[in-house]
């Protein structure tokens, strides 16, 4: 910017002939003047960029909202699973626990560890571990050193009895380490691998080791020296000259039934149930296996709700705080924002919701003087222990049908409270429709399934038909306090369609709308601002020209009175 002012004072004086002439001009402040106007113009701009201030700490509002939110939200699925959990059992109460009871003095947790897949029926079991599964062993002659040419040439082949073998060359100059690396080599493969044992000073013997349990080591030659009887590993006859350890099956009993296998990793004798076996408990002893709901994980899930919730409750709270003045404090950017009123009265509610008269007293949760949640363990100790199956009921979804053919696959976030389905199967047995209220368009069928048709009420609901005849199936359905919680609070804050991904979407664009805006005006101004500079120049090099008119005629006025 370019700004200039002038001071001109001159006087001229005469008596008698002569005249006095005076001419003078005030300071003139260009750049004042031309703040002053790019100002008004800008003024509409700066109430703009106030605008998207005030909407940018909304956004940030929001955002913390929808984070608390889906932290509750995550704590809600921790409890009723994915909305397929009925088949994939990935809510707590499918998950399964393995309680172990030793008699006599056996360390039950020592001798045996057991897990159960989600949704395996819950039963207790007799367990006796008469045999634990070994590898074989075998140890060969003893050498002064390891590292000393054994002058040994020869094939031989190597392996498991259940696994492939491999052919091993020995040529003249090889060690026993040499060896024993080579066999190595191939012991994936084998499943034999080989080690150099140090039993004391100049004594090494070579050691080959099974990597399969209850599997035993076959070795024979092939070419050349006898390598095995030559390492002191075989006979003439070719058996093994000392086994270390035999190769030997587990063997346990379950309920008195005794069971047999190769390995100590047992996971096919009961449906969704392992057990990795560690000690023998011998026939005198055994270990009570029950299997059962996982009650600390179910009241670990409980407790992250009750923590979720009051974390979105602390930060809710801070958006109620009023000034000393009576308006919203200073950081209650949504001080009565209706989004916040409704989730909150949303959440309420389904912390409200009663099933069979049992509320979430029940499970010890009362609300304090601020609405925090307040856990009382024990309560929620004895509920877990002695009415498990009302605390479920109370927390997760839940189906009754009319007929057992019909089960629940999978659900949506919208399950009517009933629903009669008509099912349809043809003379030969399979099933060809379903309809409801005669409407046969809103489920398709798929085999053995009948799911709802895409954009239907239904979409996301699949059934499963194991009956051979048609039949009307009488169905309802309860949301307990948990799936209600869920479906609430996702409308919110779900971040492909929620409400508040909504909220900060338009308030987003709006904000780029408005700053598009700002930025036009403020160009104008600029310009504006750029064209004031250079026609308030031309001013003054105007009045600079006629000062220096002025001075030149002062000046000839002033010659005069010589």
């Amino acid at each position: 910017m370019t700004t200039t002012s002038t001071t001109t004072s001159t006087t001229t004086s005469t008596t008698a002939s002569t005249y006095t002439y005076s001419s003078s001009s005030s300071d003139i402040d260009w750049e004042a003047l031309i703040e002053l106007a790019v100002s008004a113009k800008t003024q509409k701009a700066d109430t703009i960029d106030l605008k998207i201030e005030d909407n940018e700490l909304k956004i940030a509002s929001y955002e913390e909202m929808q984070s608390l939110l889906q932290d509750l939200v995550s704590a809600a699925e921790e409890i009723r699973g994915t909305a397929d959990s009925l088949t994939t059992n990935d809510d707590v109460f499918s998950l399964r626990e393995a309680y172990l009871t030793g008699t006599v003095d056996v360390d039950a947790e020592s001798a045996v560890v057991v897990t159960a897949d989600g949704g395996t029926e819950t039963g207790t079991y007799d367990l006796q571990i008469l045999q634990l599964a070994t590898t074989q062993k075998i140890a060969g002659a003893s050498y002064t050193d390891s590292t000393s040419d054994l002058s040994l040439s020869g094939t031989f082949s190597l392996g498991l009895e259940d696994m492939e073998t491999a052919e091993f060359e020995v040529t003249e100059g090889m060690t026993l380490d040499e060896i024993a690396e080579l066999i190595n080599t191939q012991n994936d493969t084998t499943g034999v691998s080989a080690t150099v044992l140090q039993v004391s000073e100049g004594n090494y013997r070579l050691i080959l080791s099974g990597t399969e349990t209850g599997q035993e080591i076959t070795m024979s030659s092939v070419s050349g020296t006898d390598i095995g009887s030559a390492l002191g590993l075989t006979g003439t006859d070719g058996s093994f000259t000392d086994e270390l350890q035999a190769a030997q099956d587990a063997v346990i009993t379950l309920d008195g039934i005794e069971i047999t296998r190769s390995t100590n990793s047992i996971d096919d004798v009961l449906d969704g149930v392992s057990f990795t076996l560690y000690q023998e408990t011998g026939e005198d002893a055994s270990i009570s296996v029950e299997i059962s709901s996982d009650l600390t994980s179910i009241k670990e899930s409980i407790t992250n709700l009750v923590d979720a919730y009051n974390a979105y409750r602390e930060w809710a709270l801070t958006q109620q705080e009023t000034s000393s003045s009576g308006g919203a404090a200073d950081d209650a950017t949504l001080f009565g924002d209706s989004t916040l009123r409704n989730a909150n009265s949303d959440i309420a509610d389904a912390l409200s919701t009663i099933i069979d008269t049992d509320s979430m007293a029940l499970l010890g949760l009362t609300y304090d003087n601020s609405n925090y949640l307040e856990l009382d363990e024990d309560t929620l100790n004895d509920a877990l222990l002695n009415n498990l199956d009302a605390v479920e009921n109370l927390l997760a979804f839940q189906m009754e049908s009319s007929s057992s053919n019909v089960a629940l696959l999978t659900r949506n976030d919208a399950m009517p409270e009933s629903l009669t389905l008509d099912i349809e199967v043809d003379s030969e047995g399979n099933l060809v429709g379903a309809s409801v209220d005669g409407d046969d368009s809103l489920f398709t069928i798929s085999g053995s399934r009948i799911k709802g048709a895409e954009g239907s009420i239904y979409e996301g609901v699949t059934f499963v038909f194991t009956g051979t005849s048609s039949e009307t199936v009488e169905l309802s359905f309860s949301s307990g306090l948990v799936e209600n919680l869920f479906n609430e609070i996702d409308a919110y804050s779900n971040s492909d369609d929620g409400v508040l991904t909504d909220l900060i979407t338009s308030l987003t664009e709006t904000n780029e709308d408005l700053q598009d805006e700002s930025d036009d005006i403020r160009s104008r101004a600029e310009v504006y601002q750029d064209n004031l500079t250079v026609r308030y120049s031309e001013y003054q090099a105007a009045i600079e020209a006629a000062q220096s008119t002025l001075d030149y005629l002062d000046a000839i006025l002033n010659s005069g009175d010589d």
